[in-house]
């Protein structure tokens, strides 16, 4: 027993290093792939050092449990893989412990940090997703960076467009021209050869200290071709801008709290309770409204039993000539109008529909994703005790190739799920449903001590059979 611990310790030792190593680089991969993706709502926009940190500490937040599966996986095949390139899983054998007992320590971490990521996926991921969601809408929608340029028309002050022929120094400018446009088609402008600009300290205001220059204003009422025209020369003049517009605005976080993604899993239940509920009023709804468009629906079937109609005669001949062509006009007029509703009707309860098996979606996601570190770790540790190779090269291959798998799986079962093509279940169960019989397989396969993944196998079956050839043509050849 004091050996099966000291094994279980020498295990967790080994494992622990490669899975913070891996787990942290494979973060801050993720990190790196969602700024390359966004990476032009944020350049321009001035967005301060505390802002950024504030939506990076959000978005690695989310990502947390899309790095621990991945991490596992690596850090598994590594640990194994080492332990086996070392011969040391030759000496844990040979002591009669089987695969199974040296990979239960790691086993056992793998369920504890799916439990940790489900935990996360449903208390922290909303709040965080929440918040990175309505920081990126804030930063998408705010205004570039001031940044008035040499000969350039600035027109992203509102109410102004400027223009400044020559920058001495961050402060002093000249050649400046400020063209007010918020008197549509009056004109009012300020021209000055020289001056100085500078920015409050809290940011909210420029200020434009002119010299030498003049002040064109029309006065009159907008669109007439009675107005004044007034031309006033300065020495010395100063104008104020109001900056507030180009200060990140802060959404309220309401304003994104109903998307599915922002919801724990007590909430998606009660959401899509509530939706199937919606879905039932819909139906009875479009009943009781087409209904009410066909009268005739609503007349017990023994008064036409009681009818005297031949069940053989044409339906124009019970309708009078004077009539026939009124008869058809309303007829159509009357299924065009039931149409018409009918298509509305479908397509409300068509995205009603989809919003269900999104919320669906995002339930079975919290789950799937969660258990991937046990899922990964069935691949992983099988496959670094058949590779027997350690380091960062080859698991490195190996577990991106999986992990790719498994992620284009997950991303192709969404789509199915979202067009209709599979249900929730199924579609987000795909991935695990196709590697963990590669899992158990590739466990039974290390317990059989299989050569199937091994290098130094095939190396040595090309020799053999490179061997076995020259010995044919020799022998081909003294015949």
């Amino acid at each position: 027993m004091p050996f099966i611990k000291k094994l279980d310790k020498l295990i967790l030792k080994a494992f622990i290093g490669p899975f913070a190593v891996t787990f942290l680089v494979t973060l801050f991969i993720l990190l790196l792939q969602f700024f390359w993706l966004y990476l032009d709502d944020f350049v321009g926009k001035g967005i301060d050092t505390l802002t950024l940190l504030e939506f990076v500490s959000y978005l690695l937040a989310t990502l947390v449990p899309l790095a621990l599966p991945l991490g596992m996986l690596l850090s598994s095949i590594m640990t194994f893989g080492k332990l086996g390139e070392s011969f040391e899983l030759v000496a844990i054998k040979s002591a009669g412990i089987p695969l199974l007992r040296f990979m239960r320590p790691v086993f056992l971490t793998a369920a504890l940090l799916s439990c940790i990521a489900f935990l996360f996926a449903n208390y922290v991921i909303p709040v965080a997703e929440l918040k990175m969601r309505t920081l990126l809408y804030d930063i998408r929608v705010s205004k570039p960076a001031f940044d008035i340029k040499e000969g350039v028309f600035y027109d992203k002050l509102e109410g102004y467009t400027i223009k400044i022929g020559k920058k001495i120094n961050d402060s002093t400018i000249r050649d400046v021209v400020v063209y007010e446009t918020n008197y549509g088609l009056q004109d009012n402008m300020i021209i000055a050869e020289e001056g100085e600009m500078r920015i409050s300290p809290d940011k909210q205001f420029l200020y434009f200290n002119l010299r030498n220059g003049w002040r064109y204003q029309e006065k009159g009422e907008n669109y007439t071709a009675n107005t004044e025209f007034i031309r006033l020369g300065f020495k010395e003049y100063k104008k104020v801008f109001d900056l507030s517009s180009f200060k990140l605005s802060k959404t309220a976080d309401s304003t994104f709290k109903a998307y599915y993604k922002m919801l724990s899993l007590k909430q998606l239940s009660k959401v899509i309770d509530s939706l199937q509920q919606k879905n039932r009023t819909l139906a009875r709804r479009t009943k009781k409204d087409v209904s009410s468009q066909i009268p005739f629906a609503t007349i017990p079937d023994s008064i036409w039993r009681k009818a005297k109609v031949p069940s053989s005669a044409p339906i124009d001949s019970l309708i009078p000539d004077s009539l026939r062509m009124y008869v058809a006009n309303h007829v159509s007029a009357k299924l065009a109008g039931i149409r018409s509703q009918l298509e509305y009707l479908a397509l409300e309860y068509q995205e009603q529909q989809k919003t269900i098996r999104l919320h669906k979606l995002e339930r079975h996601r919290k789950f799937s994703l969660s258990l991937a570190c046990v899922v990964l770790f069935l691949i992983g540790a099988p496959l670094g005790s058949i590779i027997r190779k350690g380091g960062i090269g080859l698991p490195l291959v190996i577990s991106v190739v999986f992990f790719i798998f498994y992620h284009i799986v997950n991303k192709i079962g969404e789509q199915f799920i979202t067009q209709d093509v599979m249900q929730p279940f199924t579609g987000m169960w795909l991935s695990t449903m196709l590697l963990v019989p590669v899992g158990l397989w590739l466990t039974w396969k290390a317990m059989q001590d299989s050569q199937v993944l091994n290098r130094e196998f095939y190396y040595r079956l090309f020799r053999l059979l490179k061997t076995e050839r020259q010995s044919g043509n020799r022998q081909h050849n003294n015949a």
